[in-house]
């Protein structure tokens, strides 16, 4: 009688195990299928992105640029003995370390609440700024965007008696202002511009989107947002200390003074690009020979953080901008990084860094960069900069932008001659400068 409970009693407990064992089953292939289910979308998610998305900011890319170079000078220098200087304090410290696996693992950074945020509220990130190169001026702030009406104090108008004709080598509008003649830059070196030039063949296109984005010391006010239709206080004229300079170094240079808000039938700021898009186009159209298109902004960030001393001498710093939407992005951002590496070897603190930037207000996500692999955008200086400040930038600036093309200009030179010493089977027409 025992033996027979004790049978029972066994086969009870075999049952009850299998019963357990195929509901973890079912449970376990649930869960497999769902995980298979997963990948597949979220695999065919990423193929889609690929094809869909043209920006030039995968996020490993800008996470990449945040790194200090002296982090990849140390752990080259575990290997390699005496690499690292010992007299720098050590970027393989725990706060750098820590930050940087903590922003690898969640996308998000520590510095930034907003990027918490970003993550769970829709369309909030859209439009962030991503570092692509960094700047020894400092990365820990992207750009901040301008944004007109915010502040009816920061509002100025032209003024008729401030406001003579353009100066030779800008148009674009009537009103303009020259400034003073008297450089306090260090005077350029010849040595790519020795050969004789003729100005009057326009190379080089300054322009400004947002001509009205203006400085509280220019305007004497203290704004958060100032905006001036008046050339001699807003950013025409850092974009007339850049032409004059670059004249000076034997470049000819147009520069557009065209103030869309006073131009315009029905001016809507949200267009700006288009409207900007036009005068570039006809700029174009008009000198054949021009390749270079600089479009001239203003920063919208408070003095201490637009702002560097280089030798004693006080500068306002700048941002290289890049469009997202740009299929062609890497040409421009090769341009702008060859102005951003020559700041960055004479004038170390004056770039803070090449960023990329989406769509979004009163922009057309790209900043019409798709019409030359020489263009960029560029923010001189932040709401409070003074004219000073303002035009020893622009003169470094147009410096490194005038190396740059003499470099380039050079090297197609010696390209053209070697050519012309080969047999040809053909001849062309055509002035080899303007190649």
């Amino acid at each position: 009688m025992n033996r027979k409970w004790f049978h029972l009693w066994n086969i009870g407990r075999v049952r009850s195990k299998v019963l357990d064992a195929l509901a973890l089953g079912r449970t376990m292939l649930l869960l497999a299928c769902g995980s298979l289910v997963f990948f597949i979308l979220l695999g065919a998610g990423g193929m889609a992105g690929e094809r869909l998305d043209n920006s030039p900011l995968p996020s490993m890319k800008g996470l990449a640029a945040s790194l200090s170079g002296g982090i990849f000078k140390e752990l080259l220098g575990m290997e390699v003995p005496h690499l690292p200087d010992t007299r720098e304090p050590s970027a393989l410290s725990g706060g750098k370390v820590t930050s940087f696996v903590f922003q690898l693992l969640t996308s998000v950074n520590p510095g930034d609440p907003k990027s918490l945020l970003s993550r769970e509220v829709p369309g909030m990130s859209a439009d962030d700024a991503v570092l692509l190169r960094k700047g020894s001026g400092g990365a820990e702030g992207a750009p901040a965007d301008y944004h007109p009406g915010t502040d009816a104090g920061g509002t100025d108008t032209p003024d008729a008696e401030a406001t003579p004709a353009p100066t030779p080598g800008e148009g674009g509008g009537t009103q303009g202002t020259q400034p003073p003649e008297e450089s306090d830059a260090p005077a350029p070196s010849p040595a790519k511009d020795t050969e004789a030039s003729d100005t009057s063949v326009k190379r080089v296109l300054i322009y400004h989107s947002h001509p009205r984005e203006a400085y509280n010391p220019l305007l004497s006010t203290k704004s958060d947002s100032p905006n001036s239709a008046n050339p001699a206080k807003n950013v025409m004229l850092v974009g007339s200390f850049i032409t004059q300079r670059l004249e000076k170094r034997g470049i000819g240079t147009l520069h557009s003074k065209m103030d869309y808000a006073t131009e315009v039938a029905d001016y809507n700021w949200n267009f700006s690009y288009k409207y900007s898009r036009v005068t570039v186009k006809e700029a174009m159209a008009e000198n054949a020979g021009m390749t270079e298109l600089i479009d001239i902004h203003r920063d919208s960030q408070r003095h201490d953080k637009t702002t560097t001393v280089i030798g004693g001498k006080s500068y306002a710093q700048v941002y290289f901008i890049l469009g997202r939407s740009n299929k062609n992005w890497k040409k421009n951002e090769e341009f702008a990084n060859k102005i951003h590496q020559r700041l960055e070897k004479k004038y170390p603190g004056l770039s803070r860094g090449i960023w990329g930037k989406s769509s979004g207000k009163g922009n057309n996500g790209e900043y019409n960069q798709s019409m030359s692999p020489s263009s960029v955008l560029i923010e001189v200086g932040g709401i409070d900069s003074t004219e000073a400040e303002l035009k020893a930038t622009s003169e470094v600036l147009a410096d490194a932008i005038a190396d740059l093309y003499w470099s380039s200009h050079q090297a197609e030179k010696a390209n053209a001659q070697g050519e012309t010493t080969a047999p040809a089977k053909s001849e062309t027409g055509g002035d080899p400068a303007a190649q």
